[in-house]
Order: C-alpha cells, then structure tokens, then sequence
C-alpha cells in the first residue's frame, strides 16, 4: 500500500508536463487549440490528490494475486480493473482541465461535471479505459517481471533492474496501445451532447480514422511512449526500493 502510494505520486507529478501534451494532441480541437505548450501543470492538483490511492489500490490487487499463484496477466488486470475505481474520475476531470481553455480550475470543472452530467460523468470513458488497461497491463507487467528474471540471481530485486525492466516493459506497451488510449480521450473529452458520450471505443476509433486516418490513431504516441517509458522506470524502480525499505525495517 506505501510502496504503491509513493510511486504513483512521484511518477505522477514528474511526468505531468509530457501527460498534458498528449492529450492536447489527441484532442478533437487539435493540439493548439486545446493550449498548445502554455500551462502545462493545468490539473495537476487532481493528480495530487488521487494518484496516490489508485496507485495503492493497484498494487494491492496485483501482489495479493500473484501470492495466490494467479498468472501475472490475471493478477495485472485484476489490479487495473480496481485501480479505474478510483483512476477514472481522476481522469475525467485531469484531462478537462489540461485541455479547457477558459481556464476552469478542477474543482469547477468538477462542479460542472455533476451539475451537468451526475456521477456517471465521472465514469465517462470507464469502459473504454479498461479496454485501454487490460491489454496494456497484459504487456507491461508479464514484460517486466520477465526482464527482471532474466538479470539473474543476485540482481532481479534490485532496484535498479526492477527500473530498467520498467523501462522497456512501459514504452513496448505504451506505443501499442496508443489507439485505444486516443479513443478513451475522445470519449472523456466529448461534449454530453456528442455522440462520442456513450462511450463506445469502436465509434471513437472509427470517427479518429475518418478525421486523421491512420497517424490520427497514433496520435501522442511520442510523448506517450517517452512518458510511460520513463514512467515505468520511476514507478517500478520507485515501488522496489520503498517495497524493499520496508521490508528490511519490518524484519
């Protein structure tokens, strides 16, 4: 739970500049419109506030899955699955708040958000997240316990294999599902009036390709591979060190 809440909130904010820009540039406004490179911490008080449970939330999940011998995809996306619970409505409002050019602090947005929408506005692209994470989850974490196992006896649980493995594990994964993460930014960004406010990924994807063709799907896929990347590093390696420091103080 401490080890999980640490990484989350260190990566969260250390990366918050690069998670702006890709999500200007998946906007349906396009990347200027939606604020270019001006106010690139827009939001970030949200993150402040709810990475660190759902950071928690995740890990919890996935280590008590893999004590009862699940397979490390099942026991990914299990904790993908509980971490939307909290990750969602974070999203939600963060990504309002990066792109809205009136200048709405989060918690007006939010505000807006239940007056307009009630709670389920919070949950808007909940499915197509979990969509974007299973598969996302199934890559990295498989990856990255793997590439940690190939460092040998001696080096898998050191912290700075646990980063390294992060690393590649993260950006392999993120650069593949760059669509689905374009999708599940549409659809968190569209107007309650838009078609796109069901929320299905297909509708998203389809109305992506029409607009932009092929590089439209891949569209913040630079700075969502390098954010991810260097993400994974910081969280895995991050999570490690804070597991192991524990560990060693409990003993």
């Amino acid at each position: 739970l401490l080890s999980g809440a640490a990484a989350g909130l260190l990566v969260d904010l250390s990366l918050y500049p690069l998670d702006t820009l890709k999500t200007r540039a998946q906007s349906s406004a396009g990347f200027w419109s939606s604020g270019g490179l001006r106010g690139l911490f827009q939001g970030v008080s949200v993150v402040s506030l709810l990475s660190m449970p759902g950071a928690a939330v995740f890990f919890v999940t996935y280590d008590t899955g893999k004590r009862r011998r699940l397979p490390v995809p099942v026991a990914a996306c299990l904790g993908e699955a509980a971490a939307c619970l909290v990750r969602v409505p974070c999203e939600v409002v963060k990504q309002r708040a990066q792109t809205d050019r009136l200048g709405r602090r989060p918690y007006r947005i939010f505000a807006d958000c239940l007056r307009e929408e009630g709670p389920a506005g919070l949950y808007r692209g909940f499915r197509s997240t979990i969509i974007r994470e299973l598969p996302f989850a199934s890559l990295q974490f498989p990856l990255w316990e793997a590439l940690k196992a190939l460092a040998g006896p001696g080096w898998a649980d050191k912290p700075a294999t646990s980063a390294a493995s992060g690393f590649a594990a993260g950006g392999l994964a993120a650069f593949l599902t760059t669509p689905l993460d374009v999708a599940k930014t549409r659809i968190m960004l569209a107007s309650s009036h838009d078609r796109l406010a069901s929320g299905s990924v297909l509708a998203a994807l389809s109305t992506v390709h029409s607009e932009r063709g092929l590089p439209g799907l891949f569209a913040g896929a630079a700075p969502r591979t390098a954010m991810i990347a260097i993400g994974g590093a910081v969280f895995l390696g991050v999570y490690d060190t804070v597991r192991l420091l524990l560990s060693r103080l409990a003993s």
